[in-house]
């Protein structure tokens, strides 16, 4: 039987096929500590949950407009003013069921089959699979420690050309943690500005975990407003991430392309998810920042940990949760079993099988020598996995 070449062709996504071997490895009685979790470890702030129980027995339980609910589009653009200094009318703004859809959304709105994207590496998973669905041509821009993972003028302005359609900016970054300020996006802009097909991509997620920079949105320059897709949602900074809730504020053009093929996909995004989604924005960000400052707690703990391991080098993060690390000083080195290790998934399967420690390999995100580590962990097992990862890479021979 037949079936979509393109399907067959795609990667399965890495962080949550390795996060189904780990369950599948503590079924079988092995003790693996996974550093995989993409999501806070966090439970949802009660009077989100309250929200939405509320709203189930006030009749939340039928079709919503495609768009979002009404009152929920208008909350979100007034928090868009609010926080992040744009003006978006209601209209603009998209509600779809999860950041992931919107971004979909997004590609497949803007993009023609043989359009020119590019997305600067370190990346996110999905952003490369949504690209080959959609046909597009993927160009990689490389970054390194040297820039802190964070792309330059001088590079943004070799790569572009009139035929690039679609450019990817993620401030704070997954997996680097690594964040724009404004001084660098003012740079970027300047170069951007001089190419009017092009549209940006502007993945906000992770905004409201940023520790000592402040967040910067890149459609707050005035100048690149009409052309920048702005994406963020409720999973990170709120711990929504099982009520799959996203939204993109956009031109009204792109927006009106988003709605019109998300009616054909999925409709509305979930009724009562949003009655609490409005809640969220509605209570002020006091459960937001506990969150916060426990994530910058863990952070600084780890980065001494890490930094004090021989061979490795690390970024300390400005956001997110997760560390980068690099790991090149220990490829072509060998297991206690004799094994060579060629490349980092190899390294990376040597930590899961012999080490009992599970982390995501930077393949996945575009990087050949790195690894992508989560602190949405309690401390304790976080230092626990500290502990096992300096004692496995120590234990690794020439």
């Amino acid at each position: 039987m037949e079936h979509s070449k393109i399907i067959q062709s795609m990667e399965a996504s890495a962080t949550l096929s390795l996060a189904q071997r780990v369950r599948e490895l503590r079924a079988a009685g092995k003790d693996v500590l996974g550093l995989t979790m993409g999501e806070p470890d966090f439970d949802t702030p009660a009077y989100i949950r309250e929200a939405a129980k509320t709203a189930l027995d006030e009749g939340y339980t039928h079709y919503p407009p495609v768009a979002g609910l009404p009152e929920l589009r208008e909350e979100i653009a007034v928090k868009l003013r609010r926080e992040n200094g744009l003006d978006y009318a209601p209209s603009q703004v998209v509600v779809s069921t999860g950041a992931k859809q919107s971004l979909y959304n997004v590609i497949l709105s803007v993009l023609n089959p043989g359009d020119e994207a590019i997305v600067p590496a370190p990346y996110w998973v999905s952003y490369t699979a949504m690209l080959h669905l959609a046909q597009a041509r993927v160009r990689i821009l490389p970054t390194d420690i040297s820039t802190s993972y964070k792309l330059t003028p001088g590079q943004l302005e070799e790569a572009l050309s009139p035929a690039t359609r679609l450019l990817f900016l993620t401030t704070p970054s997954n997996p680097s943690g690594s964040m724009y300020s404004r001084e660098e996006l003012a740079r970027l802009v300047e170069v951007i500005r001089h190419y009017p097909q092009l549209y940006v991509i502007s993945d906000e997620i992770y905004e409201h975990i940023a520790f000592e920079m402040p967040h910067v949105s890149l459609a707050s320059f005035e100048e690149l407003k009409d052309r920048v897709i702005t994406v963020n949602g409720f999973s990170k900074g709120y711990a929504m991430t099982g009520w799959r809730l996203g939204y993109i504020a956009a031109p009204q053009a792109v927006a009106n392309m988003c709605i019109k093929l998300q009616g054909q996909c999925t409709s509305g995004a979930n009724t009562f998810a949003q009655r609490g989604a409005l809640a969220a924005l509605r209570g002020g960000l006091e459960a937001v920042h506990h969150m916060r400052d426990a994530f910058r707690q863990r952070r600084d703990q780890l980065y001494q940990r890490l930094s004090s391991i021989a061979g490795l080098k690390v970024l300390l993060p400005d956001g997110a949760f997760y560390f980068y690390p690099d790991l090149s000083h220990f490829l072509g080195m060998h297991t206690p079993t004799g094994k060579h290790i060629s490349n980092i998934d190899e390294l990376c399967e040597y930590l899961i099988e012999e080490v009992h420690l599970a982390v995501v390999t930077g393949r996945a995100f575009g990087t050949s020598q790195h690894v992508r580590i989560s602190y949405a962990y309690a401390m304790e097992e976080l230092l626990r996995a500290m502990d096992r990862l300096e004692d496995g890479l120590s234990r690794l021979r020439r």
